[in-house]
């Protein structure tokens, strides 16, 4: 099953639904391409062009059990390397993959959805990236999950539009969801856990009306709305400084980080910021992951 979902596609061509979520067979039983406890630099062709995106196996990698994927997504001006430092899934029994984005409008990286991105589609890199790991590596498909950081993490409120029947559940941490991630009309719900600051001065918590960024309170409530959601969340705060909202009637969760800047947030010093925060969001996002599969195979 899934439960929330976020923004849709910018004008770059997509790839028709039908093939965007088209089952593959896995890879169990088959050798690895890589060698597991390492991070390894792979590469497809996805929409003619090269992509590539780094892997990291657990030490112990079973080619007969089946793990669950988690792809994290870099930000704006960053690469794979910077993400995997940054959001640190590759110390969990997954299978972590860090996409590379390309060079955008600016120079710089970046993903589908926003006003910088190349005019490639992501969408289908996702698609094709998802293919190809569920053919080389023994992958559960009902355990599919995305997080990113900043554009990234916009992106990956593009994807709970466009794959939430991919994907099992999203992450996304600092989004940037911009007006170029396009409409988003999912074709079921997904589940989200989002986190941002309120002293984020890059994508403010109180939006940015001259960039189309709306509040981030706004992007959840129409989250709620469009996933039918009790529109009033309950509030709780574990710990000082963490304010946490949660809707009834689907999976849709806030983690307010009061005074935290544009981070992904850590009590320890990590590549965004050499201040940390009261809190850690990885241990949280991959708690939430473990909890979510969808229904059936993909």
């Amino acid at each position: 099953m899934a439960a929330v979902v976020a923004l849709g596609v910018i004008g770059a061509p997509t790839a028709d639904a039908g093939t965007l979520n088209r089952p593959v067979r896995t890879g169990c039983g088959q050798a690895p391409p890589v060698t597991p406890g390492t991070t390894t630099t792979q590469h497809l062709t996805s929409g003619g062009l090269d992509r590539s995106y780094t892997v990291h196996l657990p030490a112990n990698y079973n080619k007969r059990k089946q793990y669950s994927v988690v792809v994290s997504y870099h930000g704006h001006k960053r690469d794979s390397a910077w993400q995997e430092e940054l959001s640190g899934f590759s110390v969990y029994d997954t299978i972590a993959v860090y996409p590379q984005g390309l060079i955008g409008t600016d120079g710089e990286s970046a993903w589908t959805g926003a006003p910088y991105s190349a005019a490639a589609d992501d969408v289908l890199f996702t698609k094709d990236l998802l293919d190809t790991l569920q053919s080389q590596y023994c992958v559960d498909t009902k355990r599919l999950y995305a997080a990113g950081k900043s554009n990234g993490g916009g992106f990956v409120g593009v994807l709970a539009c466009r794959m939430p029947d991919r994907f099992a559940a999203f992450a996304p941490v600092s989004g940037a969801f911009y007006p170029q991630g396009g409409d988003c009309n999912p074709s079921q719900h997904a589940a989200i856990i989002d986190f941002h600051g309120t002293a984020d001065t890059t994508i403010p918590y109180n939006g940015n009306p001259a960039k189309g960024l709306p509040s981030i309170q706004d992007w959840l409530a129409a989250w709620a709305q469009r996933d039918g959601c009790k529109p009033v969340p309950v509030t709780t705060t574990p710990q000082q400084g963490v304010q946490v909202q949660r809707w009834k009637s689907c999976d849709l969760v806030h983690y307010q980080i009061q005074g935290a800047g544009h981070v992904w947030p850590s009590t320890k010093p990590n590549p965004d910021s050499q201040t940390p925060t009261v809190m850690d969001a990885t241990p949280v996002i991959w708690d939430f992951f473990r909890t979510h599969q969808l229904a059936c195979d993909r």
